[in-house]
């Protein structure tokens, strides 16, 4: 029997490249977020951590503007470095804010988890888009074969035996990968749920990823749920 050959209707292989636009919306998103958290739980002053973050967006950019089509070693070490700059910036003021629980005042904390928690889902979506199987260059561009091993294994890497309509998107009939906004889901289901939903890690590093990301959100819902006992008892 002939071997069915990919779907290029449907196939995110074909494009010129990912699209630079919506991780970058997210970098801006989470600078601006960070920007505007309470001097209280900033680790340095006010604008130094941002400022970092947008020159490494910056340069970013200027490598691939509108596609994500051009890769060396040191833009993809870039990337990574800027997710994690986001990360742990993140994780300094969340641990400066757990700390702050029974001075603060509730509304101040009640904002400033919020903001660690969308930052949260931010940074880790950004470094989970970069690492999984060689990041948007490797996956657009790289044969599968050639493509490092997967991270994280979609609903659609095993769609391939199901009904017709949803084989038409999976991996293997569709040549799909996924891009940012998947990635995005993935984080924002798991600082959501504390835990893998339909996406499943499948590497040592994406579990102690998704480990510390869980329980970084855990703690800023404990924050909430702090601060929603301390207004019952006002």
């Amino acid at each position: 029997m002939p071997t069915s050959r990919p779907d290029r209707s449907v196939s995110r292989r074909t494009a010129a490249g990912e699209n630079r636009l919506p991780p970058a919306v997210a970098v801006v998103v989470a600078i601006v977020v960070y920007a505007l958290l309470p001097s209280s739980v900033q680790l340095t002053n006010r604008l130094i951590i941002p400022a970092v973050e947008l020159l490494l967006l910056v340069a970013l950019i200027v490598t691939n503007p509108r596609r994500m089509t051009r890769e060396t070693r040191w833009s993809r070490w870039l990337s990574i470095g800027l997710a994690t700059i986001v990360i742990l910036a993140n994780l300094g003021s969340l641990g400066m804010l757990v700390s702050e629980v029974s001075s603060t005042n509730g509304n101040h904390l009640l904002v400033a988890a919020m903001q660690t928690w969308v930052t949260n889902v931010i940074g880790f979506a950004l470094l989970y888009w970069e690492l999984d199987r060689g990041g948007p260059v490797a996956r657009r561009r790289e044969d599968r074969s050639d493509i490092p091993a997967a991270d994280w294994r979609f609903s659609q890497d095993e769609n391939d035996g199901a009904v017709v309509e949803v084989k038409k998107t999976s991996s293997k009939s569709a040549d799909w990968i996924p891009i940012f906004v998947d990635y995005a889901y993935v984080s924002l289901t798991n600082s959501s749920a504390f835990s893998p939903t339909d996406t499943m890690p499948l590497t040592s590093r994406a579990k102690v990823l998704m480990g510390i990301q869980a329980t970084a959100a855990l703690l800023t819902s404990l924050v909430l749920v702090a601060f929603a006992v301390g207004s019952l008892g006002q």
